[in-house]
């Protein structure tokens, strides 16, 4: 097999190598089936165990109350930019949002499709560095949307924030989904990409309280409407088996590591060590506000780019792939999501100080 290397990308990210040892077991036939799980029928027995399995463990994980469903729809996380102002928003209703980046950038241009927009907070007068602290609301929203992890700025929410009473608080929790323990009952709605800490791209998961399934209007497609997906369990039409398969593989990882608070542990002590060498770096710099951290998306410069350049290429070479920043900011960026292994952050720094001796 060819020797792993140290995966620092954004998305789709790093799996853990149990799950993937896993998965290659049952590429051949799922258990004694004598059918591999990329060939089951989403209908038959055998992956509506798995299914079934998967979405126990998935209330498990996160502690997902009876009255939430659990959707597993497919067009990306960027499809909910749309589909839930579809459902919940009309042209007499305004959804707040708290803008901290590229993707509530988008989310905005979809719901003005839709109904009135409100920005709350933003922080985009300093390149989206930080994460505002005051918010003011719109008289009466129908909801409160942000993004709890800014993956191309690396800057995450300490907290959520709190949206006016009774009102639905909605969270794009893609790049920090399942990363430390979560009171499902705060939000009205939640969602995120697998392909960051849930599994493979191509599932995006949807966890939402049932009375807003309800209040979803009738004339709109079938497939974007909520109701459809949680009346037909997620196979209203034939759902990515394979993603939600390995998904269910995560879960039990999650499970198996102590919950998600013992995620969070981990997560916390990997990025102290990224971090606490940055902080004390003559070369090299963190991007995002002390206290707007990023425990899943790590941003650094060095002030040159040339530098920059020569330091991604030079890592590259020595078994660090994916410190690229995105290409709207340049810079690096270390991803260290749920499954990233903690020798190699370790790894990383060590690399680090060697180039800086070097590069000063």
């Amino acid at each position: 097999m060819t020797e792993r290397i140290f995966n620092f990308s954004a998305g789709p990210a790093v799996l853990p190598v149990e799950v993937l040892e896993e998965a290659k077991e049952n590429l051949l036939s799922l258990g004694k089936t004598g059918i591999g799980i990329l060939e089951h029928s989403h209908r038959g027995k055998a992956f509506l165990a798995v299914y079934n399995q998967m979405v126990d463990d998935c209330r498990k994980v996160a502690n997902i109350p009876d009255d939430y469903d659990i959707l597993f729809l497919q067009g990306g996380a960027s499809s909910q930019f749309f589909m839930i102002p579809m459902n919940l928003l009309n042209a007499d209703k305004t959804g707040d949002y708290v803008v901290t980046g590229m993707w509530a950038k988008k989310a905005v241009e979809q719901a003005k499709r839709f109904g009135n927009v409100h920005i709350a907070a933003s922080s985009s007068d300093k390149n989206f560095s930080y994460i505002p602290k005051l918010t003011t609301w719109s008289d009466a929203p129908a909801y409160v949307h942000f993004t709890s992890n800014n993956t191309i700025f690396g800057t995450q929410f300490a907290t959520e924030p709190t949206a006016p009473s009774g009102v639905p608080l909605i969270c794009d929790a893609s790049s920090d989904i399942f990363s430390r323990p979560i009171d499902i009952r705060k939000y009205g709605l939640i969602y995120a990409g697998a392909q960051k800490n849930l599994g493979p791209s191509g599932v995006t998961l949807v966890i939402i309280r049932k009375d807003l399934v309800k209040q979803g209007p009738l004339d709109i497609p079938e497939m974007l409407q909520y109701r459809t997906h949680a009346e037909n369990e997620s196979a209203y039409n034939t759902p990515p088996t394979f993603g939600l398969y390995l998904m269910g593989l995560v879960f039990k990882w999650m499970l198996n590591k102590g919950g998600l608070a013992e995620i969070e542990n981990m997560n916390r002590a990997k990025s102290k060590v990224l971090y606490d060498y940055l902080d004390q770096s003559t070369l090299f710099r963190g991007t995002a506000d002390f206290d707007s951290r990023s425990h899943m998306n790590v941003t650094f410069v060095t002030g040159n780019e040339l530098i920059d350049s020569r330091f991604i290429e030079a890592a590259k070479a020595a078994g660090f792939d994916g410190l690229k920043g995105h290409r709207s900011v340049g810079g690096m960026r270390a991803s260290i999501y749920n499954a990233f292994p903690a020798e190699g952050v370790s790894a990383l720094v060590d690399f680090m100080r060697d180039f800086e001796a070097k590069n000063s």
